[in-house]
């Protein structure tokens, strides 16, 4: 009761309502997170301690995913899913590997290159994947749950010691700078091949975590301007009634927002506009509702567009299915082809709870074992792709921001433990943030 008391005074415009049956909720949330949690404790038990993409389809490792589950490894310990040492010692190993990995610009035969990692890693040599790119945006997310652990992981032992020392020299190794292709913005990343890639972070998107990381590092910060530039791309628009920064897929709204409380405290933008994620939910929300691409399964208690797997990519009765795509729903874009992804709502949870928790039960429950299962919620669904279509797979980046999610709404752990964190902290009053419990 007491999250819910401190949700509702830090952000006024979450309903009171309760969802049917509170009792029912609590029941369905300690389950949800209990077999949510499996995936990264049970599919991480590996040498590397690096988490899959994917599951139970071959997989290679994500360090996004990665960095999802050392967070995870923090609400096990306090939901009494394993115990302290268990999750201490697995952090350790993740956190071994990772400092000791081959950072080199060589295309076969390194891990990463100038502290930052490589997007996919094979899972059992932890070198670079084929050939994907060094990644600015899952760093920052490895980073983060990095940083969660260092916070978290306080005593005076030697395992708690060795986890704070190694977070800190990997932070502290990020050249950030040498990623400023296009002062004073951030590139995507870059490639052995071919170099820096030609976008940078712009556009309000999932990158805020990334420059709060960049402006805070001690030895390679950016300066305070790469916010001002990047803020300055925002595009405020309103859409089915809800003006907010608009970015279509709704985990944009959600990934920087599991590790930071933004409810009370605010940068120079918003403290011309207020409230954001909330507003980008119900948008979501509403256009699916309205439904109109007459997709099968749209209804008040079932919505959620964002970035997941899909059928196919096709086109079947002039009709456009796509595989993994960042699906969504703003006044910029609209990319929607009838998949529905459970994250979309979980990872909006502490933002709309009613309308989070009842879209979960009524997928989980009309669906079944198609949608749910040992791990939690598949990743996605399509009943308008002919015969209808339902994901096999977990998705690692989709189900840590349900587990992650759930426990903000629940208890806030995650968030009270990172405003504790002298580099999260550094890296907002940095980039012009203000009030709330940055004044602490």
């Amino acid at each position: 009761m007491w999250s819910l008391f401190l949700l509702l005074c830090l952000c006024p415009t979450l309903s009171l309502a309760q969802p049917r049956g509170v009792a029912t909720s609590k029941r369905f949330l300690d389950s949800l997170q209990r077999e949510t949690f499996q995936y990264f404790w049970e599919l991480g038990n590996n040498p590397n301690g690096l988490i899959p993409d994917r599951y139970p389809s071959p997989s290679f490792a994500s360090i996004a995913a990665t960095g999802f589950g050392l967070t995870a490894y923090l609400v096990g310990v306090e939901r009494g899913y394993v115990s302290r040492q268990q999750a201490a010692e697995r952090t350790l190993r993740t956190l071994r590997f990772f400092n000791y990995a081959p950072q080199s610009a060589d295309e076969k035969t390194a891990t990463g290159y100038h502290g930052f990692f490589y997007h996919f890693l094979d899972l059992k040599t932890g070198l670079r994947f084929k050939q994907v790119e060094l990644s600015t945006i899952d760093t920052a997310l490895l980073l983060a749950g990095m940083l969660s652990s260092q916070s978290y992981f306080d005593q005076n032992t030697r395992v708690e010691k060795e986890i704070r020392m190694l977070v800190d020299r990997i932070y502290r190794r990020v050249d950030w700078t040498w990623m400023q292709a296009r002062k004073p913005l951030v590139s995507m990343g870059w490639y052995p091949e071919s170099g820096f890639i030609k976008s940078d972070w712009k556009g309000y998107n999932e990158a805020m975590i990334l420059y709060v990381l960049a402006l805070a590092s001690p030895t390679y910060p950016i300066g305070p301007e790469a916010w001002t530039a990047w803020t300055a791309t925002y595009e405020w628009k309103e859409f089915k009634d809800y003006a907010h920064v608009n970015f279509e897929p709704l985990f944009g709204h959600q990934y920087s927002h599991i590790w930071i409380d933004f409810r009370s405290i605010q940068d120079a933008y918003m403290r011309q506009r207020g409230i954001n994620s909330r507003r980008a939910t119900l948008a979501n929300r509403a256009y699916c509702i309205e439904n109109p691409g007459g997709f099968a399964g749209y209804e008040t208690d079932l919505w959620g567009l964002t970035a997941s797997d899909g059928p196919k990519d096709t086109l079947i009765n002039g009709r456009s299915f796509f595989s993994y795509r960042a699906r969504g729903a703003a006044a910029t874009q609209i990319v929607d082809d009838g998949t529905i992804a459970p994250t979309a709502a979980g990872g909006s949870m502490p933002f709309t709870p009613e309308e989070s928790i009842r879209a979960l039960q009524l997928m989980k429950y009309r669906y079944g074992k198609k949608i749910y299962g040992p791990y939690g919620f598949k990743d996605a669904y399509n009943l308008s792709y002919p015969g209808q279509w339902f994901d096999k797979d977990y998705l690692g980046i989709d189900s840590g921001p349900i587990l992650l999610m759930t426990e903000n709404y629940r208890t806030n752990q995650i968030w009270n433990l990172m405003m504790r964190n002298a580099i999260v902290r550094r890296g907002l009053l940095r980039a012009g943030f203000r009030g709330g419990w940055l004044r602490n």
